[in-house]
């Protein structure tokens, strides 16, 4: 993602830092609000599907001799380019539903902000939701720094995701210190963990289900490795260790948003449920230290994913998987004009979709992806240096949470339901159509050539001619 190339620390910033971004500032409302005090059941449940196809991605990329993602690594081992287009077209559409979570997420932190300093006297402009505004704002003014150059630095990158880490780390430790009164704190409530909700599953496996979406960070680094010192090395360490940190970190703030904030203020704004859990027991510094912390974390996972995508777009656009007037690949850096129609779809998802609808379908994209590359490997399970357990773990937990988070939002969340089957429907069209045109149009011809040739018949059959004559007569 910069011309200096990063080192393991960097790279495990960008993983780190993108599922952070994901997890706690966007989902975990949202996954609190389903499986309560068990969230972190979900989180570490939802982890380990990713490892599963963090692992499938890795042994992939050693065995094809490629370096690469599931465009790649699709077309290496089927040798089917359409395939390989479809899932590469699929990925895009995770990422622009990744960014509009992380777009969404920002909106809501800066609204919070402005309300809790005074401000802010009005939620909306003209009727629309000014966080909604905020958000697609946000997006333009990234698009823009895409468009003009702007690349985030390693050094960036990594000051950003150190960060974020300290402060939701310090925030974990305080908020257990107060919760268990060590440290001199006056003893509380005992913090909640949610093993009885074991007894009944159900919530849980849909709560892992919707927070699919915000463990796709690590695949920054699969398509950035080329940006990577020693990446043989520091890519397979990186991706491993940042999915554990964020187990860890997700599972206790999961915990302590359960603990600590209300049950009106999660449903109210899902995405802000960290900073209002901050404030009980931190005060107002605790609520803005974390609400800017989040604004930093989002706005860089908007920027890294929009700079990456833009570049995976370009590659697809060379391969001919994408229409060329959608970028110019002799450019250097992010292709302009796909910037903007990434931008221009996520700013449009972010307007019709609302939080739960963005999850839902970003989750569905990306289980799509994880599914496949899990099986691909899988299929590759007699080789020596290929365990089928990490891959059979990623096949079952992706296709597997797809069913079940379509019959969740079908019996609970109808209009969330109907977005998400629209949108993902119009998905599969589009892609349908472009990598079906030349049969499409193979068949338009025939089609043409049958009814001119039978036109033809007709004028030149002395039968028919003779009857069309007496007919007249």
């Amino acid at each position: 993602m910069s011309e200096q190339k990063l080192g393991l620390i960097g790279a495990m910033s960008i993983s780190v830092g993108g599922m952070i971004g994901g997890g706690v500032y966007a989902v975990l409302g949202v996954v609190v609000l389903q499986a309560g005090a068990a969230s972190w059941l979900a989180f570490t449940g939802a982890c380990l599907i990713s490892m599963g196809a963090s692992y499938s991605y890795i042994k992939l990329n050693q065995i094809s001799g490629k370096k690469g993602g599931s465009v790649t690594q699709i077309e290496a081992f089927t040798g089917r380019s359409t395939l390989a287009g479809m899932v590469g077209w699929t990925l895009l559409f995770g990422y622009i539903g990744a960014m509009a979570m992380y777009a969404f997420a920002f909106g809501g932190f800066t609204v919070e902000l402005l309300h809790s300093a005074d401000l802010l006297h009005t939620d909306s402009v003209f009727t629309v939701p000014l966080q909604s505004l905020i958000s697609v704002a946000a997006i333009g003014l990234f698009v823009a720094l895409v468009v003009a150059g702007t690349q985030v630095t390693g050094w960036v990158e990594t000051a950003l995701a150190t960060t974020k880490t300290v402060i939701i780390l310090g925030f974990g430790i305080w908020g257990f210190a107060y919760g268990f009164g060590t440290f001199g704190f006056e003893p509380v409530a005992p913090i909640q963990f949610g093993l009885d909700r074991l007894a009944t599953p159900v919530p849980i496996v849909i709560a892992i289900a919707i927070s699919f979406v915000s463990f796709q960070g690590w695949q920054l680094l699969v398509y950035d490795q080329e940006s990577i010192r020693n990446p043989e090395r520091n890519v397979p360490l990186a991706i491993y260790a940042s999915i554990v940190i964020t187990i860890i970190l997700d599972g206790m703030i999961a915990i302590l948003v359960f603990s600590y904030a209300s049950i009106d203020q999660i449903v109210a704004n899902p995405e802000v449920a960290v900073a209002f859990a901050a404030e009980t027991f931190i005060g107002p510094a605790g609520f803005f230290i974390i609400a800017v912390s989040a604004l930093l974390s989002t706005g860089s996972a908007i920027l890294g994913t929009l700079f990456s995508s833009a570049h995976f777009a370009k590659g697809m656009i060379r391969a001919g998987l994408l229409p060329d007037r959608t970028g110019n690949t002799e450019v250097g850096g992010a292709p302009p004009r796909t910037t903007v129609i990434l931008g221009a779809l996520t700013a449009v998802l972010v307007v019709i979709g609302g939080l739960e609808g963005i999850i839902s379908f970003g989750s569905l994209m990306f289980m799509v992806v994880f599914g496949a590359m899990s099986y691909l490997a899988l299929q590759q399970r007699h080789r020596d240096d290929i365990n089928p357990i990490p891959p059979l773990v990623g096949v079952v937990g992706s296709f597997g949470a797809f069913p079940i988070l379509i019959w969740n939002m079908y019996t609970n969340e109808p209009a969330v339901f109907g977005t998400v089957v629209v949108t993902a429907v119009a998905v599969f069209a589009v892609e349908s159509l472009y990598f079906g045109r030349e049969t499409i149009w193979a068949g338009v011809e025939r089609s043409g050539r049958t009814v001119a040739d039978f036109a033809s018949d007709r004028r030149t059959d002395p039968e028919t001619t003779s009857t069309e004559e007496s007919s007249t007569d």
